[in-house]
């Protein structure tokens, strides 16, 4: 990092989101640009600082901060003028306005904005979860799921996710598909985080056909042979078996009547 030509330091007492939002916003205006941005969150103590001004002096980088602790904002202000860095300071001028026109100080505490709003900032973070571990994806992560959905395909594990996530929970799903043995973490799963789909064959052939349709499919494969369905269903049912699993009935539930029991066994947030 320190070889880098041009690099952005993003300096905050909390996650560092607003300053890396105003940054991106304007790198945008210099397409193809070679700027690096490293965040430096979580800033509470004067060493912290000393070591990213140091660092920006080295590689001769550019410090943005949203520190609203003044001790804090003041050092900074103060290391980097000794040591020639360019600081820009996105929150300090903001604060002193507004301190003078309301006649009072500023509580001067990090990540205030995102402690008053953490039911919004949880649901997006659910969304990003649910999106991020769709399909299977990254099971090195399910341990951090509040729930993980597995099931053969078109059971509604997706949407399901999807809907968990807007209720703040994350959600991760797999696939299971006969013949593909199902990866090794998710028996690792505490066992009462993990939620089976089962489905009507008969319900089953119906969505997939449908599906193909949509699609403008007429080729036959075995995604909607009754044959290798049955395989999948019974695969599914061994799986459900093997980690004795809760097991939610996808054959006339809504995806918020499936989303309803999943709650009632996992738990809302």
């Amino acid at each position: 990092m320190a070889n880098t030509a041009h690099l952005i330091y993003i300096v905050s007492g909390g996650a560092g989101t607003s300053g890396e939002q105003v940054v991106n916003t304007v790198l945008a205006q210099f397409p193809d640009n070679d700027v690096s941005v490293a965040i430096e969150g979580n800033i509470r103590l004067v060493s912290q600082i000393e070591k990213v001004v140091n660092e920006a002096r080295e590689c001769n980088g550019i410090i943005v901060h949203t520190l609203v602790d003044s001790m804090l904002r003041n050092t900074l202000l103060r290391l980097t003028r000794e040591q020639g860095v360019i600081e820009v300071d996105l929150m300090g001028p903001l604060i002193e306005r507004l301190s003078a026109m309301l006649g009072r100080a500023p509580l001067g505490r990090p990540g205030l904005y995102r402690e008053l709003r953490k039911e919004y900032f949880d649901r997006v973070s659910a969304m990003d979860f649910a999106m991020s571990h769709d399909d299977g994806q990254s099971p090195e992560d399910w341990p951090k799921a509040d729930v993980l959905i597995i099931g053969v395909s078109r059971t509604g594990k997706t949407p399901l996710c999807v809907y968990l996530s807007v209720l703040g929970l994350k959600a991760a799903n797999c696939p299971i598909i006969a013949g593909v043995p199902m990866p090794e973490e998710l028996y690792q799963m505490e066992q009462s985080r993990v939620v089976g789909l089962s489905i009507d064959p008969d319900r089953l052939l119906a969505i997939r056909s449908r599906r193909m349709e949509h699609i403008g499919s007429t080729a036959k494969t075995g995604y909607t042979d009754p044959g290798v369905i049955d395989e999948d269903m019974a695969e599914a049912r061994r799986v459900f078996s093997k980690g004795g699993f809760f097991v939610v009935n996808m054959t006339e539930r809504t995806i918020e009547a499936g989303a309803d029991e999943i709650i009632k066994r996992v738990g809302r947030i």
